[in-house]
């Protein structure tokens, strides 16, 4: 909510300026979002007059015109605007002058004619967005007066970002009555009298829907005069607050909702027939907004109707038939209080909002309404003119909402708050709108004002104590309790230099939603059941994730729908396996993706797209610095179902199984659009971390015997099974192993492969002898040939 600052000083006057109030407001909860100047910047601007205009002697379009208000007197002024006439009072730059943009006024010559200064309009100024002419200033503005003090423009607009359980403050009165409280300081509100009623004109109002409407305040208004103007002072309350002027009804009741809180609207009570009915909407019933908006109502709707069918959408929008316009002589106004609960969501349901839903949402004080009327009626009479009638309500009293009262205990405001009794709670609490109700050596008891919907408990007034008498000067003392510090395990890593270790390898980490679209998880993942919200964001977020591999595909679909052509991606988190939430059965999660290119494009070295040995790569740097000392191993896997099967791995530790890697399936791939392979892997994050207590061994002082080894095997047998044979059979001498060539072709069956390893010997205490290593390798190759077949090369 937008408003101008002199306006809240016109009901409160605080001793504090424009930087120390703003504070004092966001400390408040009442959140400041901006604070910007009520119109730009100029200088050298005056209340001018034009005394005469006539036609420029060589310029078809251009006016000569004799303007008063300099202090030297009448000087000429050559204008072009199409409503330059004598009589009226416009914005006069003089020379010297500056205007917005930095565009200074000088002495000019147009077509052989001097100039000495400049006429303006609206949009010259940037104080609103008329540029069709000259901007007529009120009759009385008084000539020669500076623009500036004449229009308070030296003001402050503050923008409020209010939280949905302080409708209240949706308010020039709302916040006067919050920057009192906060600085002690007394509020001056306009003085309202109730205005007599110069005729017996009524118009009849039934309520048919009392719950949703407890309240319906009406008056008849006959007379009134369209074609006068908005006075400029409630134009410019008007824009400060981020409205534009329409036409002085409309004006008046978008004013009394920004001063008083009070949303209202004004019928055309010659297009009304029979009477107001204030009713929930029927079936197939439609109705033109105001906005040209065509809409078909719900049932579930309030309405407010006369006999011949809606006329608008209770605490949302009136309809364009029953609309105030230039023509009207006569409206009926009318000012309501409408249930929160009825009223929220129903805007946003016809893609709609408004002020006035804005604050029915919130809640309207429900004793708000005959004063609106009344205020209404006494501006409409001195800008428009006209004869009220007598002021209808219509009130069920069975469902307004009940009287309140809330204890406070001193008991609580000492360990809330750490306040004592010297804090003055009745003081503070008043100038808020409780009333004291009860007084006892035990607390206090208030009575809640109605405008106050979100006071119910003792929390509640021990949070406005607490805001009002200032967070900041709460006293405080240091918290005090035993604890003692958790171990810090050697075998465990934490998740941050897990997470660290996969940035320094290029990598960046996602975060995304826990649930999915249930198209991306039937797409990987169809036979696999997973938990359907009851209540989703949407119905593309409508599935607890059980993989975090869902996620990391959306990220890089996003990424690459924004020129990105490669991506390496982390995220850990938790994944929901089950089909009911009674069932679900949660776990942390690693997962990653590689998408493109290995490195950005370099003259250094030619570009490639990432493998799949690229990532397993990583993996591998991952579980060595990790999972230190855990034996790890891959096994393929051919039926995943969402992975390639001849690129598709099963993870093991020390045997037990802790996740998967691969590439994405083709098919998946084509479903996703994606034009080159994504390859993914994902981990038991406990896995991940866990790791075996570091051991020192003395370093040998020994010399180390390194021998290959070349054999034949089957093509379908793994090196990971090899490597366990080799390790098995070669004695506790063997300190590495590595396989350092692989080779199928000539010379060679094509239904197996040659498979090279280099195996590095190594005695703690002693050098080794030939005929230690040859029996390590012979027991090595007996092994082989025993348990795969395979033959020396």
């Amino acid at each position: 909510m937008k408003i101008s600052e002199a306006w809240l000083r016109e009901w409160v006057k605080p001793e504090i300026g424009t930087t120390e109030l703003v504070a004092q407001l966001t400390m408040a909860g009442l959140e400041v979002d901006s604070v910007e100047p009520a119109a730009a910047a100029f200088s050298g601007v005056i209340v001018g007059e034009i005394i005469s205009a006539e036609p420029h002697p060589d310029a078809e379009k251009l006016r000569v015109c004799k303007v008063k208000g300099h202090p030297d007197g009448e000087l000429q002024i050559v204008c072009g605007a199409p409503n330059a006439r004598p009589g009226i009072k416009i914005p006069f730059a003089t020379i010297g002058a500056e205007l917005p943009g930095d565009f200074k006024i000088k002495k000019a010559k147009l077509r052989g004619v001097e100039s000495f200064g400049m006429l303006c309009s609206q949009t010259e100024l940037q104080i609103g967005d008329d540029d069709s002419g000259l901007w007529e200033l009120p009759a009385d503005a008084p000539v020669g007066q500076d623009l500036r003090k004449y229009l308070q423009l030296d003001d402050s607009v503050i923008e409020i970002d209010l939280t949905p359980n302080r409708g209240d403050c949706l308010s020039v009165r709302g916040l006067a009555r919050e920057v009192g409280a906060l600085n002690q300081a007394d509020v001056s509100a306009p003085v309202i009298n109730a205005v007599a009623p110069r005729s017996n004109d009524q118009f009849p109002v039934s309520v048919e829907a009392p719950a949703a409407c407890p309240v319906y305040v009406g008056r008849v208004v006959r007379g009134v005069d369209l074609s006068r103007l908005t006075p400029t002072w409630l134009q410019e309350k008007l824009r400060r607050s981020g409205l534009r002027s329409i036409d002085p009804v409309v004006d008046v009741t978008n004013y009394v909702m920004l001063e008083l809180g009070q949303p209202m609207h004004a019928f055309d009570l010659d297009r009304l027939q029979g009477g107001i009915e204030v009713r929930m909407a029927k079936a197939d019933e439609s109705l033109k907004l105001l906005n040209g908006q065509a809409v078909a109502l719900r049932e579930d709707t309030l309405v407010i109707a006369d006999k011949s069918g809606v006329l608008a959408i209770a605490g949302v929008m009136g309809g364009a038939e029953s609309g105030v316009n230039s023509a009207t002589q006569s409206i009926f106004l009318e000012s309501a209080f409408f249930a929160p609960e009825v009223i929220a969501g129903k805007a946003r349901s016809y893609g709609l909002h408004t002020d006035s839903s804005h604050r029915f949402e919130r809640g309207v004080d429900h004793q708000l309404q005959t004063l609106a009327v009344e205020r209404a009626t006494q501006l409409l009479m001195e800008i428009v003119g006209g004869e009220p009638g007598p002021v209808i309500e219509v009130k069920s009293q069975s469902h307004i909402p009940a009287e309140r009262v809330v204890q406070l205990r001193r008991s609580r405001l000492r360990s809330g708050l750490g306040l004592s009794e010297e804090v003055n709670v009745v003081d503070l609490l008043s100038r808020l709108g409780l009333m004291l109700v009860g007084e006892s050596e035990l607390g206090w008891s208030f009575k809640v004002p109605t405008y106050r919907f979100d006071i119910a408990i003792e929390e509640d007034l021990l949070e406005e104590i607490g805001r009002v008498y200032g967070y900041d000067k709460l006293p405080t003392r240091p918290m005090t309790f035993e604890t003692s510090l958790a171990p810090n395990s050697d075998t465990a890593t934490p998740l941050s230099s897990v997470k660290q270790h996969l940035v320094s390898r290029g990598y960046q980490e996602a975060i995304s939603y826990s649930f999915i679209d249930p198209k991306i998880h039937s797409l990987l993942y169809s036979e696999q059941p997973a938990v359907l919200l009851r209540n989703p964001i949407s119905a593309d977020m409508s599935v607890m994730r059980t993989s975090l591999v869902p996620g990391l595909l959306q990220t890089l679909l996003y990424n690459l729908n924004r020129q990105q052509t490669a991506a390496r991606l982390f995220e850990t988190g938790m994944i929901f396996e089950g089909d009911t939430a009674d069932s679900v059965q949660q776990s942390n999660r690693l997962a990653a993706l590689v998408y493109g290119s290995v490195r950005s494009q370099s003259w250094a070295e030619k570009q490639r797209d990432v493998d799949f040995f690229d990532l397993k790569g990583d993996l591998e740097s991952l579980l060595a610095t990790s999972a230190r000392g855990v034996s790890i191993r891959f096994a393929p896997w051919t039926d995943s179902g969402f992975l390639h099967p001849g690129q598709a791995a099963k993870v093991y530790a020390e045997d037990v199984y802790i996740g998967y890697i691969g590439a994405l399936h083709p098919v998946k791939q084509k479903a996703l659009d994606l034009n080159k392979s994504a390859y993914v892997f994902e981990l038991d994050l406990r896995s991940v971390a866990q790791a075996k207590l570091p051991r020192f061994q003395p370093l040998s002082k020994f010399p180390e015997v390194t021998r290959d080894l070349a054999v034949l095997v089957d093509k379908a047998l793994s090196v990971a099974d090899l490597e366990r044979s080799i390790r098995k059979n070669a004695g506790d001498m063997l300190k590495a192993l590595k396989l350092f060539d692989v080779y199928s072709g000539e010379g060679i069956d094509p239904k197996r492969k040659s498979l090279a390893f280099s195996l590095t010997f190594q005695h703690p205490s002693r050098t080794l002898k030939d005929e230690e290593i040859n029996a390590s390798i012979a027991s090595v190759v007996q092994g082989l040939e025993r348990e795969f077949g395979a033959n020396l090369r």
